[in-house]
């Protein structure tokens, strides 16, 4: 049976009510062993003012929430500004929504001026699903020929979790692993039934135990910057600020670029790299 967008929500709260303390959501310590990790389900129901009953039907996908229950729910689980979005995401969709015509990603001319200009500093344009459609010579020279790689295999985190190289040189390879994941999850808050999703989540979750752990969590991120720390076969250690420009114009693409401190020792070896590609062609896709 096809899991419905019920099915999802439900699975949502009980991941969250898993992650919760009970005293520092102002639950009395009981004293005894709890046989549940996190909140109990009347536990949740009592915070957000609902019975246990109709609570349990919505983690058993069984009822639709309205919106004053979404948002007595979301405080009762201590959602952040993402979660809390990604909450509406999986409550509002419905099985018998349009289905749209998905259309193949093509690289936007104005994303493929930006890439060429950026010839100092790796740059990749990222598409649905983290999917890499699109890189610079300098992001070859910081991770890996892109070029090499088979196109339906050319996902920024199917590579995180399966390329070794790729995964070696992530000095926090857990931390930025984790955030890849949960940036996914959020997309797919609002395309849960994109078969090419369906597809890549399903290779990860049988090929990696730390994706079906941090998966199952259902944590979301929708931050567009960050620090990321590396550690470069050739050039050594690199500490690079990563941030992420979304096209505006509702095809998902994104620019992400990462540039180091001018001065810095990053910065120099980055130079090198830049050095060592200047003579390459222009960027492929």
């Amino acid at each position: 049976m096809k899991p419905t967008p019920e099915s999802h929500l439900g699975a949502f709260l009980r991941a969250r009510r898993a992650q919760l303390d009970p005293e520092e959501c102002g639950l009395p310590a009981t004293g005894s062993a709890r046989r549940v990790t996190g909140l109990r389900r009347e536990e949740v129901a009592a915070l957000a003012a609902i019975s246990v009953d109709y609570y349990t039907r919505l983690e058993q996908g069984r009822v639709r929430a309205s919106t004053p229950v979404l948002t007595t729910l979301a405080q009762a689980l201590h959602l952040d500004d993402d979660q809390q979005h990604y909450l509406y995401q999986l409550a509002g969709r419905t099985d018998d929504r349009p289905r749209r015509r998905r259309q193949p990603q093509r690289l936007r001319p104005a994303m493929r001026r930006l890439l060429d200009q950026l010839t100092h500093t790796p740059a990749l344009v990222l598409g649905k699903r983290l999917d890499i459609l699109a890189w610079n010579p300098t992001a070859t020279a910081l991770y890996t020929d892109f070029a090499a790689v088979p196109a339906h295999q050319r996902n920024y985190l199917r590579l995180l979790f399966t390329d070794p190289a790729i995964r070696g040189l992530h000095k926090e390879w857990a931390h930025d692993a984790r955030d890849a994941v949960a940036a996914l999850r959020m997309e797919a808050g609002a395309d849960s039934d994109d078969p090419e999703l369906a597809r890549l989540v399903g290779d990860l979750t049988i090929q990696d135990a730390d994706f079906r752990t941090w998966w199952a969590q259902q944590r979301v991120n929708s931050a567009t910057y960050g620090t990321k720390h590396y550690r470069h076969p050739l050039v050594g250690d690199l500490t690079l600020d990563c941030d992420t420009w979304s096209g505006g114009d509702g095809s998902g693409q994104r620019l992400m670029v990462l540039t180091a401190e001018p001065g810095s020792p990053s910065h120099d070896a980055l130079r090198i790299l830049t050095s060592w590609t200047a003579r390459q062609t222009e960027p492929r896709t």
